[in-house]
């Protein structure tokens, strides 16, 4: 595919009367053949291309088959902004917002994150809702925060849910209500975000805002304990030690004790209960604790 590609772009490059398109620059970038790429999206930006631009900001960036540079990326990001290209005035943005040219500009990132949530990238509207929630320093505006956060869960989008349903949870910018917390984790658990895993089974174990069922709780959790939550596998932990919601098992109890102590999360009294295992029983989960391997966290959002 990647020669094929190339032949292509290397054609039409070369062929009188058939210009080379963006399109065929984004497959090329694609398909990872970043020099091509850039030397099609060049001459496209010189030409006022926005994408182009956008695309040389990420090459410059991230140094995809040039050296990295991240004053020529912020210039084509601009360049690219200045045009309303969203993706460029969000990645312009983060740039400023986290101080990666030297000093942090919280206004200037501010109000390129602004115009990309108002031109709908979805990235740009959660981290708005973020930056509403009090993220950089600024004071929470909650209301503000829900108008973002819904923005990008009414799109699909796992985050943008998954703080939304957070929102419900607390009552920040919202009445309670622990059915639409529940309702939103749902969507961003399916969708595999890792929290919305560990929350929405602990509302579902304990059967606030849906219908209560230990089993299908506990079997949320261990997927985000898997994925390597140590508050989930904590509470993992003590679910196969007390035997809720799975059959008891005080060796997988003491492995997923053993995870979650050394992710940060002791827990005294699962040590003293998980104390009383033989040698055989504590060598066992020491040695599927040694094995662990946190699954790969997936989102469709």
């Amino acid at each position: 595919m990647k020669h094929t590609l190339a032949l292509f772009a290397f054609l039409a490059a070369a062929t009188p009367g058939i210009a080379a398109s963006f399109e065929e620059a984004a497959a090329l970038y694609e398909d990872k053949d970043y020099k091509t790429a850039r030397q099609i999206a060049e001459p496209l930006a010189e030409a006022g291309d926005a994408r182009a631009m956008s695309m040389l900001g990420a090459i410059y960036q991230a140094g995809r088959g040039v050296p990295a540079d991240l004053g020529k990326a912020a210039e084509w990001y601009r360049k690219a902004a200045e045009k309303g290209h969203t993706a460029a005035q969000f990645a312009l943005a983060s740039i400023y917002l986290a101080g990666s040219l030297g000093t942090a500009d919280p206004e200037v990132g501010a109000a390129w994150l602004r115009k990309a949530a108002e031109g709908g990238h979805v990235e740009a509207q959660v981290t708005m809702g973020l930056m509403a929630s009090g993220a950089f320093g600024k004071e929470p505006d909650w209301p503000e925060a829900v108008t973002w956060f819904r923005k990008a869960a009414m799109r699909g989008h796992a985050e943008g849910q998954y703080n939304l349903g957070l929102l419900y949870l607390e009552g920040h910018g919202v009445d309670k209500n622990q059915i639409a917390a529940a309702q939103w984790f749902a969507k961003a658990a399916a969708q595999g975000l890792t929290d919305a895993a560990l929350d929405y089974g602990v509302l579902v174990f304990r059967g606030e805002g849906v219908e209560k069922d230990e089993k299908i709780g506990a079997q949320w959790m261990l997927i985000a304990a898997r994925r390597g939550n140590v508050v989930a596998q904590n509470r993992v932990a003590r679910l196969y030690a007390y035997g809720r919601g799975v059959a008891a098992d005080p060796v997988e109890a003491l492995k997923w004790n053993l995870l979650a102590a050394k992710g940060g999360r002791p827990d005294a009294e699962l040590d003293t209960l998980l104390a009383k295992l033989n040698p055989e029983q504590k060598a066992e989960a020491e040695a599927r604790a040694a094995a662990f391997k946190p699954q790969a966290e997936k989102t469709g959002g």
